[in-house]
């Protein structure tokens, strides 16, 4: 090959390994969405076109509940029916997650969701009447249908929580590698309080795309967990909670 042809060919070459490069940044830009600074909730609407929602959405996710003002009646009771599952767990580069084995559910008023996945935020980001609590954790359901249910369970510093300590005691030791821990069996409903009353209304979920296709159960009453537990988890995510969104008139319900 001649010099020109050879250097023309190397000038193509390197235009086109620019271009993946450029495509390649684009598309992990969809990925690099964070809580603080340039890449933070305020900004998730302009950092790709599938976040658009985070923005124009009416019904966005987490809002502080008004107590006072939501409707109240008589709800169907939520009926949980989880299994033990072994731990599955990954720090996803947002939260800490625990990935579910198929098999457990949560029903209202006959309809059934499967929890495919929970993890945890902190500071919590729903609010009832401007108060927060320490974290909060979304235990993230999906129905047959294809709609999503999230429940959350608020928590509040105070006596430890076995499953919390257990999770936290087993972090996996890179990001985005899921930590399959077979000899270690874990069941989600030692999260829940006794008292399983909730609030309920549609909203999105707290992360980009922030979709609006869920049905929210915010449980009335907090859990506890150690002051270590929370301290373990700030290590990893000091703050990972987004603003509360604007309510924009919703219907929001709660049991008595």
């Amino acid at each position: 090959m001649s010099k020109p042809v050879a250097h023309r060919f190397a000038v193509v070459i390197g235009a086109v390994l620019s271009i993946v490069a450029l495509g390649c940044h684009g598309a992990d830009k969809k990925a690099q969405w964070s809580y603080v600074g340039a890449t933070g909730p305020a900004k998730w609407s302009s950092m790709d076109a599938s976040f658009e929602e985070c923005k124009l959405g009416q019904l966005q996710s987490p809002i502080d509940i008004p107590n006072a003002s939501a409707r109240k009646g008589d709800l169907p009771s939520l009926l949980f029916d989880y299994k033990a599952a072994p731990l599955k767990i990954i720090d996803n580069g947002h939260t800490i997650q625990v990935n579910y084995s198929p098999g457990s559910f949560v029903s209202v008023a006959g309809k059934k969701y499967e929890l495919v996945e929970f993890h945890f935020h902190k500071p919590s980001e729903e609010k009832i009447d401007g108060k927060g609590h320490d974290m909060v954790a979304h235990l993230v359901h999906k129905a047959p249908d294809g709609k999503i249910g999230y429940v959350a369970v608020l928590l509040d510093t105070g006596t430890g929580n076995r499953l919390v300590k257990t999770l936290f005691d087993n972090l996996p030791k890179e990001k985005g590698k899921e930590s399959a821990v077979d000899a270690i069996m874990i069941n989600a409903s030692d999260l829940l309080p006794k008292n399983k009353g909730y609030y309920t209304f549609s909203g999105s979920r707290t992360t980009p795309p922030c979709s609006e296709d869920v049905t929210w159960f915010v449980l009335k009453t907090p859990v506890t967990v150690s002051a270590d537990e929370i301290a373990r988890f700030a290590k990893y995510y000091p703050m990972n909670a987004r603003p509360v969104q604007p309510l924009n008139g919703r219907d929001i319900q709660v049991t008595p």
